[in-house]
Formats: C-alpha cells, sequence, structure tokens
C-alpha cells in the first residue's frame, strides 16, 4: 500500500511536470469523465429516463460552466443530488482551469521579461555585448535610420532585459522610427546568438565590455560568429574593437574578411597627436563621424567617366569631393587634380546626405583669382610638447607624435604614476625627432604644476587617468588640472593649446568653462566610427587612409597662406587656391566662434560653394593633405 501511495505521488509530480499543455489534456479528460458518470446516473432517475444521453451530458456541463444554473432545476432528490454534485465538480474543474491558465500566464510573463524568445526582425542592426559606449551608438543609429519608416535594432548581453530596457529608456527617450529589442544571451555561445537572428542581420556590432581583458570576449565573440558549423553562408558584416595591439592579428585571423576590426589605443593616439598641433581637429572629427551634420558618402557618377578630379571638384555646389573609390576597392582620398575618373570607380563625398549629392549645371563658378596666393614656404623648429596624467595610450601617443614633429623636439611626460613604471612603458620606443623626460607629480596641484613651467611648452595634452582610476574620478582630475592650466594660461604672453582627454561625454560640458583648445572623448569617437563602418564598411578604408601619417590627413591651415584677406571670398576660390596644391578644402574654422558650443566651436565642414565669407587672419581653412 506504502509503495502504491509512492507511486501515485511520483506519477503526480511528472504529471504536474508536464507543463501547462498536458495539465490541460487532463483536465479536459477528468471533466469528461466526470459529465458522462454523472450522466449515466441521471439516466437511471425518472427525470432523465425520457432524455438522451448526450441531452443530459450538456446539462451537466452546462452547470459545470455556471453554477447558478442549477438554480432552476426541479425533480426527485436523487435527480437534484446528481445536477448539484455536477455543480460542485464544476466549480472544482473551473477553478483549477483557471489555476492553470493564470500559471502558464505569469510563466509566459517571466520568461519574455528574461529576454529569451528568439528575435523575428530582418535586415536589423544587431550589438553583442554592454558598455557604456552602447548609449553613443544607438544615439547615432537612431539618426541614421530616420530616413527609413521602420528600423530595428536587437542587443543581446549578458544581462537582465529589463534593467538594459530602464537604462536605455532613461538615456535615450526619444527613438523615432528605430525600435531597441533586448535580449538576455551571452554572446559567446553560439545557441545564445540564434536569439539575436544574427543570420538575418545587416551589420553586427561586437562591443567589448568595460572591464579588463575585453580583447578576450572580442576574440571569443568572433569565434562563436564565424566559425559557427550551424551559421548563415552569407558573409556577415561585423565591426568590433581591439585594445591590445599583440592582439589584433589574432582578432584579424578568427575575424578573417567578415570583420571590420579597430585597433582602439592606436585610433585615439593617433587623433591626440594629430589634435594636439591643430586645434579644432577634434571638433572636425567628430563633425564627420556623428549623424547629425555632414558625413562621407560614395556615389558612383558613370556620367562623369573620363573626367579629371580637378575637374569635378568644382561641379558640386552643396557637396565636397574628397576623394575616390577605385573599381577595385581600393581608396585615393585628395588625389591629383589630374587623376582621371575610369569605368566603375565611385566618388567619395562630404554631404549632409546622398540625395544633396547633386552635380551642377549652371556655367563655371565664379573664382576670384586675383586674390590667391603661391604658398609660402613651411618653417620648422623644434617643438616642445607636455603631457599631463596617465594611461596605457601615452607611449603610442608620443610614437604617433614622432611622425609630426621637427627634428630635436622634446616631449615631458608628467604624473602621478611612478617614475620607474613610466619609463618601463616607453622602454619599446624607437623615436627618431624627439627625446622624452619623465616627472612624477600631482597636476592637480597647483605649486607642482607651475613647477613644470607650463607656459614653455608649444602643446598641452592631458590624459585621463583611464584604467587607473573610477571614469567618473579620474574625470574630475582632468577637469581640476584643465581649471588649473587655463589660469596659467591667461596670465601667461606665450600661448600653447591645451587638448583634454574625457572619459564621459557627460562632463565635457562642466569642462568647457576652463576653454580648452579641444576635447578628446576617446569612448565617443570609437562609438562614432563604429556606428559609421556598420552602415557602410567602404568607410574603415577611408578612415584607415585619414589616421595613418603616412597618407592623407585632415589640417586646418592659416586661411592667409591661400588667399589675400580683407575682401569677401566663395568657397569656389577656396577650392581652387587649395587645389592648385594638390589639397582639398572641406570647410574652415572662424575664430571668433571657436569657443562657442552652438556654432560648432567655428567648424564650417562642406560649406555651400556660393556662399561669401569675409575671413581675418586667426581663421582657417580645412584641407586634406599628404603634409
Amino acid at each position: 500500500m506504502k509503495n502504491l501511495s509512492l507511486r501515485l505521488r511520483y506519477w503526480f509530480d511528472n504529471l504536474m511536470a508536464k507543463g501547462t499543455s498536458a495539465l490541460l489534456l487532463w483536465l479536459f479528460i477528468a471533466t469528461a469523465v466526470m459529465l458522462v458518470f454523472i450522466g449515466l446516473l441521471a439516466k437511471l432517475t425518472p427525470e432523465g429516463q425520457d432524455l438522451p444521453l448526450s441531452q443530459l451530458i450538456w446539462m451537466g456541463l452546462m452547470r459545470t460552466l455556471d453554477a447558478g444554473t442549477m438554480g432552476g432545476d426541479q425533480g426527485s432528490y436523487p435527480f437534484l443530488f446528481l445536477m448539484f454534485a455536477v455543480t460542485i465538480g464544476g466549480i472544482f474543474m473551473v477553478g483549477t482551469l483557471i489555476g492553470i491558465l493564470t500559471t502558464a500566464f505569469d510563466q509566459k510573463i517571466t520568461q519574455l521579461r528574461k529576454g529569451r524568445s528568439i528575435v523575428l526582425e530582418e535586415n536589423h542592426t544587431v550589438i553583442l555585448g554592454w558598455s557604456s559606449q552602447i548609449f553613443y551608438i544607438l544615439s547615432e543609429l537612431i539618426i541614421a535610420n530616420e530616413n527609413k519608416k521602420r528600423a530595428s535594432i536587437v542587443i543581446l548581453a549578458d544581462r537582465d532585459k529589463v534593467e538594459m530596457e530602464d537604462e536605455i529608456a532613461e538615456r535615450i527617450p526619444a527613438r523615432k522610427t528605430t525600435q531597441i529589442i533586448c535580449r538576455s544571451g551571452n554572446p559567446l555561445d553560439p545557441n545564445d546568438l540564434r536569439i539575436a537572428n544574427i543570420d538575418a542581420s545587416r551589420a553586427i556590432i561586437l562591443l567589448p565590455p568595460d572591464q579588463r581583458q575585453p580583447d578576450t570576449f572580442v576574440i571569443k565573440t568572433l569565434l562563436a560568429i564565424v566559425h559557427n558549423p550551424d551559421r548563415n553562408p552569407v558573409k556577415y558584416h561585423i565591426v568590433t574593437t581591439i585594445q591590445d595591439e599583440t592582439n589584433y592579428e589574432i582578432a584579424k585571423m578568427v575575424g578573417k574578411d567578415e570583420a571590420t576590426i579597430i585597433l582602439a589605443d592606436d585610433l585615439i593616439s593617433r587623433i591626440m597627436a594629430q589634435t594636439c598641433r591643430q586645434s579644432g581637429l577634434s571638433v572636425v572629427y567628430t563633425e564627420l563621424l556623428d549623424f547629425s551634420g555632414d558625413e562621407i558618402y560614395f556615389k558612383a557618377e558613370p556620367h562623369f567617366t573620363g573626367k579629371s578630379f580637378g575637374e569635378l571638384q568644382m561641379a558640386y555646389p552643396d557637396s565636397t569631393l574628397i576623394g575616390i573609390c577605385k573599381s577595385d576597392g581600393s581608396i585615393a582620398l585628395a588625389p591629383s587634380s589630374r587623376t582621371p575618373i575610369n569605368a566603375g570607380d565611385q566618388l567619395i563625398f562630404i554631404a549632409k546626405d546622398d540625395d544633396t549629392i547633386v552635380s551642377s549645371t549652371s556655367p563655371t563658378p565664379s573664382i576670384d583669382e586675383e586674390i590667391i596666393i603661391a604658398p609660402p614656404k613651411p618653417e620648422t623648429k623644434p617643438e616642445k610638447t607636455l603631457i599631463l596624467g596617465w594611461n596605457d595610450r601615452a607611449p603610442f601617443i608620443v610614437q604617433e607624435l614622432d611622425s609630426y614633429v621637427a627634428a630635436n623636439s622634446t616631449t615631458s611626460v608628467v604624473s602621478k604614476i611612478p617614475k620607474e613604471e613610466m619609463e618601463q612603458a616607453f622602454r619599446y620606443l624607437r623615436l627618431e625627432h624627439q627625446t622624452v623626460q619623465f616627472i612624477q607629480a600631482d597636476t592637480t596641484k597647483r605649486n607642482e604644476l607651475e613647477a613644470i613651467g607650463v607656459p614653455q611648452y608649444d602643446y598641452v595634452i592631458l590624459l585621463s587617468y583611464a584604467g587607473v582610476e573610477d571614469i567618473q574620478e579620474a574625470d574630475a582630475q582632468t577637469l581640476i588640472t584643465l581649471l588649473h592650466l587655463r589660469e596659467i594660461a591667461d596670465r601667461s604672453e606665450n600661448r600653447f593649446s591645451i587638448v583634454s582627454e574625457m572619459l564621459d561625454n557627460r562632463n565635457r560640458e562642466l569642462a568647457e568653462i576652463a576653454k580648452a583648445d579641444d576635447f578628446i572623448v576617446s569612448q565617443k569617437l570609437i562609438s562614432l566610427m563604429l556606428t559609421q563602418i556598420s552602415e557602410n564598411r567602404n568607410l574603415a578604408l577611408v578612415f584607415q587612409d585619414l589616421f595613418d601619417p603616412e597618407g592623407v590627413e585632415i589640417y586646418l591651415k592659416p586661411v592667409d597662406h591661400y588667399i589675400h584677406l580683407g575682401k569677401a571670398v566663395n568657397f569656389y576660390t577656396l577650392t581652387e587656391a587649395a587645389k592648385r596644391r594638390d589639397e582639398v578644402a572641406i570647410g574652415y574654422r572662424i575664430a571668433t566662434e571657436a569657443n562657442d558650443p552652438s556654432s560648432h566651436y567655428g567648424i564650417h565642414l562642406n560649406p555651400p560653394k556660393n556662399e561669401l565669407i569675409q575671413f581675418t587672419h586667426q581663421d582657417k581653412i580645412i584641407v586634406l593633405a599628404e603634409e
């Protein structure tokens, strides 16, 4: 008897564990058995003798579903007792049904909140992983999707779905035409990758986490995507970043030709090395990389085959021609004006949108030949650069500076990191044009900054203590040092430029009161580049050329080196002046607007070529050039 009881309990436990469908089936069977049994007994009563069994079962069913039906019953006590019994049984059965459905509904809601259901979107952008960069990426993708009726972004991260949705709602309330779908899962698990439906995606952004060894996460996830035996045979479009240069080749080998990989530290180091020497350059890069202003577009113009690059520079009044994408996929930025356009080539533009790239049918534009001047002879002299603060990019920045500074230049690295540790980080550098000295000091203390003699330097780079301090604490120290530097600069007769690195873009608004020449928000710039390449993989080659010291770069040069001042001039004339030096003019900077965020710090990219403007000696022309 005891074994029978255990077996019945075991059977019941297994029944309950089979889920909602099994419980509903057994409830239906139990109800049917009860109704047939009561119907057969009712058939023995005087009231049921003249009624068919099917009608008695129907009567029982009605009393099962509605207990009030029994109130109108009349007849013998056996018949009334049976109707009462079926009503009581019905109350139990219906109550059980409601309980099963409620439990199943709660379980489904819980499952949905866990974010484990498969996404059925197509042609969507997938973001794998979670970090502080995600908000920059989402904001830019939303802007990029404005011209689409409906766009989708799917986020798969090893985090709670509701927490992700709450953070996104707090930071990005307006989503316009873009739907953001969050799913919980481990991007390293091929089974979880199916949740995001990556096979139907148009781009995959692989986001390294904000933690130690992010490269390991990237490489493992690339393995899970590219080398999955059940993967889509069509090639993926993956965009990601690698921090450590030693892991770059491994990531390229794993990702093959399906992954565009940005070497993050190297890129930011190059930008900082270039920006410290040219005030306003970081704003130019930001303008080109975000989707809110002018961006880089590719467009085939077969009717211009046989024309030269120089001829076409004047053909587009509302967009700026900057290069050629050859039919073999190679990129030529700012080529010689005599370079021909061949069949299959695409032109590369800076434009507000791809539909604004329209050639002009009007006669040759007006160019003021009289004010164009010959280029002056370049002057080179040793330069002094000061780096304040510390992070892992410091050695890379100094190495990049070596490609720009004149011979016999000097660079001083000052931070609270022990001098021996700084020297150890620089031990592998091979410098040809500069020497480096190290000073251990707290740059947040005014007296220690005064002792360094900041005004004697030409350029000052203020690094954040990324990886050493908390993000907010690191930005706070940067801000304090920046305020000291600004006061030192105001009291000094020697003008030196200040480039400051911020980790959180929200702190940039606080830092703007210190009036640094440029701010580098490294995470934002990397995020913008990831987003741009996810929309157009050809842009990777353009950015590679722009940030390579051996290729074409962006320069802000004195406008009075190109034209005589004192007269209003249109941008056609500036374009012609730059073209005669095999350079491409892409904009200008107005010095009086340099501290005005609402005017993009004076940066005007891709201006209307017919617009007249009066320049001063402090203004700059922005060009693409090799030097």
